[in-house]
């Protein structure tokens, strides 16, 4: 399994490759204190915590603050703690609503399949749930591959849409080949493993999703109609080029790309990350008519 908690923290905590190992290995630190430090109530606080029947599981969700909606969903193994540096922020003016993903954190499933289809229907039925219309939503990593099948799926759901380190398919188009050489061995060692304790078989079933989903037609991202906004670090586990393609793509989109950023822009850069997602949820879409591309 520690093979499994690197893993996940490579991926919801990279740093740019140009980084030094010792510069990793402090971000590192610095996200296991995060998400381990005591004084951190997120994902464990039972007076904003509630389970909510949804589509044949339980899922754990916690309510922070007051006003618009705003939905937060975490990356592959994560959980809400993810975004600890995200709530204090948004829910000073917002009802945060946030839950562990199916098979992750304390929403557990023990069925065998999962998929971001399911997980991004689960989003759905959770609103439905909470007696919410719709809800603005930002999604890191596996997050924004949900939040995308939301807004596919589901487009009277979001409002507008935030996502960062979010890719369309499982290959080298999206993800450069050394992540996939780090990435494949464990899948391919867990997947081979005949007796698999409940731990494995809940990473094995993270790690099938994530080598072998999403499959995401660009057809189906143009007909995202909510302001969108895509964002990435230049030197994230997901290409610039490919982030670009999901912003080609969605009619209504802005983009961010953030210098000498990895993956973990909601940590690394959460002040700026914050600042720019509020601004984007305030103001309306602007359309970039010709005149209004000099300015």
């Amino acid at each position: 399994m520690k093979k499994l908690l690197l893993l996940f923290v490579v991926l919801n905590a990279i740093v740019p490759l140009s980084y030094s190992q010792d510069d990793f290995a402090k971000l590192q630190a610095e996200f296991e204190k995060m998400t381990s430090d005591p004084k951190n109530i997120y994902g464990k606080n039972k007076a904003a915590g509630k389970y909510y029947n949804i589509r044949g599981f339980k899922m754990y969700v916690e309510v922070y603050g007051q006003g618009k909606p705003l939905l937060f969903i975490h990356g592959n193994g994560g959980s809400i703690n993810n975004f600890t540096k995200q709530i204090p922020y948004f829910s000073q003016k917002y009802k945060v609503i946030i839950a562990d993903s199916r098979a992750q954190g304390k929403s557990a499933d023990a069925a065998d399949s999962l998929s971001y289809e399911m997980m991004a229907d689960d989003y759905a039925a959770l609103l439905d749930a909470m007696k919410i219309d719709s809800a603005c939503v930002v999604g890191w990593s596996d997050g924004g591959i949900n939040g995308l099948l939301m807004a596919i799926r589901h487009p009277e759901k979001v409002k507008k849409l935030a996502i960062t380190g979010a890719n369309l398919r499982p290959d080298t188009t999206a993800v450069p080949q050394d992540v996939w050489n780090m990435v494949i061995p464990m899948y391919t060692e867990l997947k081979a493993k005949p007796d698999k304790n409940a731990m494995e078989k809940r990473g094995y079933k993270l790690l099938k999703l994530l080598v072998e989903n999403p499959h995401i037609p660009l057809i189906d991202l143009q007909k995202i109609s909510c302001p969108t906004l895509v964002i990435a670090g230049d030197h994230d586990v997901i290409k610039e080029e490919h982030t670009l393609e999901i912003y080609k793509n969605i009619p209504t989109a802005y983009l961010w790309i953030l210098p000498n950023s990895g993956h973990s822009t909601p940590i690394v850069y959460a002040n700026e990350f914050n600042a720019k997602i509020e601004a984007f949820f305030k103001k309306p879409y602007r359309k970039f008519d010709a005149v209004a591309r000099f300015f």
